[in-house]
């Protein structure tokens, strides 16, 4: 089947769309014909240039939804116009998760989760990581209906096509009835200072080579003299040395920084595959066995905790 109109899903935040939105859009044009886009909020169309830029024709505004969360509204949306695309592309996040398989279920298609890669071949093929990363699967769908793909983010790279801005168009969204009653009561911003994790241009990330929770203060201090985001492996995450939000791997957030470090980090598969495609990565690691060496572009062998600080030292003396 020849994918020739997808609707893009773009998630929003104060400063506009998200990274990962624009990635999304990115791949659609390259894939198809026409590209349009759906959001939701209070301002959905001071978004229409941004959209635009990266090649989509139309805006489409399920508008302010208010407390209520946007996994029934937006997926009813979508589905009532779910006959004029082929495909829609939808992010990795949480809403995107909830919209994707709501989705699914209304319009009764099937929805392929996952995906780092999408190819052509007489329709729209997709890559998925299995066993941790160490495999790729690839996939497609045979059946009649809207084809949902729900995409990580820095699958692909947010390109600008330099397009006009992109057409608002009020988007109609029914009644949701009883799954539509969950609201939000409140929400809670996690404080942090620097760039976010997965859009900086450098991330340094620690693991269980730390030691103890209190090392991982030395993360952050090199982080902030990089002008980086700090990050971690899931051990240190499951210990709670950290919270969530700094995870890095397969189950975390995915990165592609121009530079990562990575400080007393074995090298997981799981956590292989969320950083991999960083542009130089550099391991610190006393084990010169450790698996994270197989990917890294420079590796110092020595105890973590004494080579951060003298870094550290080292970049403050400059």
């Amino acid at each position: 089947m020849a994918i020739n109109k997808i609707l893009v899903l773009v998630e929003l935040t104060e400063s506009g769309p998200t990274a990962t939105s624009l990635e999304l859009l990115t791949a659609a044009r390259s894939l198809a014909t026409t590209v349009e886009a759906i959001s939701w909020g209070p301002s959905v169309a001071a978004a229409a240039g941004t959209v635009g830029e990266y090649g989509a024709t139309t805006l489409h505004d399920a508008g302010d939804l208010g407390s209520a969360l946007p996994g029934a509204p937006v997926a009813g949306a979508i589905a009532g116009v779910a006959s004029g695309f082929d495909a829609v592309f939808i992010p990795t996040s949480y809403d995107g998760r909830d919209i994707a398989g709501r989705l699914s279920a209304k319009l009764n298609v099937p929805v392929l989760t996952n995906i780092t890669g999408l190819g052509e071949d007489g329709g729209l093929t997709t890559e998925h990581p299995v066993f941790g990363g160490a495999k790729i699967v690839k996939a497609k769908f045979t059946g009649a209906g809207l084809q949902i793909f729900v995409i990580r983010a820095k699958s692909f790279a947010a390109e600008p096509a330099g397009g006009a801005a992109a057409a608002v168009s009020a988007l109609a969204v029914p009644e949701a009835g009883a799954t539509g009653t969950a609201t939000i009561v409140s929400r809670h911003v996690e404080e942090r200072t620097g760039p976010k994790l997965d859009e900086a241009a450098v991330v340094v990330s620690g693991g269980r080579g730390l030691g103890s929770a209190d090392n991982y203060t030395w993360i952050n201090d090199l982080a902030k003299l990089l002008n980086g985001a700090a990050g971690a492996s899931r051990a240190i995450v499951d210990a709670g040395w950290v919270p969530y939000s700094h995870q890095v791997g397969q189950t975390g957030k995915t990165v592609k920084p121009t530079v990562y470090l990575a400080c007393g980090i074995s090298g997981a598969t799981q956590h292989l595959v969320g950083m991999k495609g960083s542009k130089n990565i550099i391991a610190i690691n006393k084990d010169q066995e450790a698996p994270i060496f197989t990917v890294a572009d420079l590796g110092i062998v020595g105890d973590v905790n004494k080579v951060i600080p003298a870094l550290i030292e080292a970049l403050k003396g400059r």
